[in-house]
């Protein structure tokens, strides 16, 4: 079967998966690509797909074939993709003992971008304040290269949550852009939280006022700042480093 009309009931559905209440009613959301496709099945979340009529593909979902203009209608991208899919958002498991804290993070790419080096650098949850941009956002699982499938996250007040953990023995290391410690001169603690801030204001007060420690980057006075996607990375990097000798 290939669906040739843009207003095929199917495809209308499909298309109400761009806006966040639908995803949320379903608890499904849209993919678009054969890499985030694939990491989603590797995840068994995969729950459909959309193939252009002419392609092929080796996944064991059921599929569903489309002319390339039903396929710009579904996708979200400029250059049409020659495969969408249906996932299912990912359950959440337990913390761990190495989270991520993200306090109001605007930029899909800064986000797509943290997640995934998340992943690389072993954080075990990451918790987003409920005004981080959404991680559903098609820019946001596009940098995410698929990862968004083999990590825990959760959304937070961060206040709230800072309280719980510290209660739990987490140090929580907060983030400058100068002031406080230098990231290669402190000590990681077994079970930490770090707290990435808002790309141009930082970390709210009430949220930087329940940091145990600052951190900060050592780098060329030229320079002002890094994006947060860049940063966090570091940091990460960084961090893994220490815990792997401690």
């Amino acid at each position: 079967m290939i669906i040739t009309s843009l207003t095929n009931n199917k495809i209308k559905e499909l298309c109400k998966l761009k806006e966040k209440k639908y995803r949320n009613n379903t608890n499904t959301f849209l993919i678009e690509g054969r890499n985030i496709i694939n990491e989603a099945h590797k995840a068994k979340l995969l729950k459909e797909i959309y193939l252009l009529e002419g392609k092929n593909i080796d996944i064991d979902v059921p599929i569903t074939y489309v002319t390339k203009e039903v396929m710009k209608k579904i996708s979200s991208t400029d250059s049409i993709p020659d495969v969408v899919g249906v996932s299912l958002k990912k359950e959440t498991s337990s913390l761990g003992d190495r989270l991520l804290l993200l306090d109001n993070i605007q930029d899909p790419g800064n986000l797509g971008t943290i997640i995934r080096s998340s992943k690389a650098f072993n954080i075990d949850t990451i918790i987003m304040s409920p005004n981080t941009v959404d991680m559903y956002n098609p820019k946001v699982l596009r940098a995410t290269e698929g990862m968004i499938f083999h990590i825990n996250i959760i959304v937070r007040e961060l206040p709230t949550f800072i309280q719980e953990i510290k209660k739990a023995n987490y140090k929580v290391y907060g983030t400058k852009v100068d002031g406080g410690i230098n990231i290669k001169d402190t000590t990681i603690t077994k079970k930490y939280a770090l707290v990435i801030g808002n790309e141009g204001n930082g970390m709210t007060e009430i949220v930087g006022n329940l940091c145990d420690e600052y951190l900060y980057i050592k780098m060329n006075k030229e320079v002002e700042s890094l994006n947060a996607g860049v940063a966090t990375s570091i940091l990460l990097y960084e961090m893994d480093d220490k815990y792997d000798t401690n």
